[in-house]
């Protein structure tokens, strides 16, 4: 398993069953996974915290334990902190709904590269975004290398995770968000959407883009255009296009900041 904060910094973690345990219980810490060597009697109190708590779990042999915790005494189980703490996305919603707001939302599906989701962030704060919503499983987290690509961002943009993006997207809806996924083989332009109203903007992950069964559950779809022979932008850069047309659409200041 590579390091899950990108090969420049390596991530900040906690190690060994009582340090792990007691990150979990006080929560102050805030945890983007847990890795253990089972789910057997002696990590089971731990498994069940972090689930609890909405922490991936990830099984892994101890040659992973061992890049992390050279010196070998992490008694099978890891915790890699995260930068700060996720938000809950029910609150992101009522944030975003509040008087005077008018929601515009991200959805990231699957983006696993730290510098992407922190230029993600920059570009999102800045442009009147109320919260970002990432996946729990296959998609990095909030780790140093987000925070520093953020530049300084991630403090101030609250981040969701979830563990189903499709359930993510019909309570969006349930609540008058229109949500639209960024596909490059969709028909319509991303300047034929209507972003003055409720507005969610599902961006893809590097090289897959968003899947199938995401897709489906969007209200529509639209593709940036392409002039020269490269078939894509960076997911990052894709964001900060569609982003500002957003802004643009909606007049300066009028999506609102928290």
């Amino acid at each position: 398993m590579a390091p899950a904060d990108g090969n420049d910094n390596p991530p900040e973690v906690i190690y060994g069953l009582h340090a792990v345990r007691e990150a979990l219980r006080a929560g102050v810490r805030p945890l983007q996974r847990l890795l253990v060597l089972g789910t057997d009697r002696q990590f089971g109190d731990i498994v069940r915290l972090a689930r609890a708590q909405r922490v991936p779990v990830h099984i892994e042999p101890r040659a992973a334990f061992d890049r992390f915790v050279p010196a070998g005494h992490h008694q099978g189980v890891i915790g890699l902190v995260a930068a700060k703490a996720y938000a809950e996305p029910d609150d992101i919603l009522s944030s975003a709904q509040a008087d005077g707001q008018i929601p515009l939302l991200v959805v990231l599906d699957g983006v696993e590269d730290p510098h992407n989701l922190g230029a993600i962030l920059r570009t999102a704060e800045a442009s009147g975004v109320q919260g970002v919503f990432i996946p729990e499983r296959r998609a990095v987290g909030l780790t140093s290398v987000v925070a520093k690509a953020s530049a300084g961002a991630v403090d101030y943009m609250p981040v969701g995770r979830v563990p189903n993006l499709s359930r993510l997207i019909e309570r969006l809806q349930s609540t008058g968000v229109w949500v639209y996924a960024l596909d490059a083989e969709a028909p319509k332009v991303y300047t034929a959407l209507d972003f003055r109203g409720p507005v969610a903007l599902v961006f893809g992950g590097e090289g897959k883009g968003v899947r199938p069964g995401v897709r489906e559950a969007c209200d529509d779809a639209a593709h940036i255009p392409m002039m020269g022979k490269v078939g894509s932008l960076n997911v990052s850069a894709s964001a900060a296009v569609v982003l500002y047309e957003a802004l643009r659409q909606r007049g300066t200041g009028a999506a609102g900041k928290q």
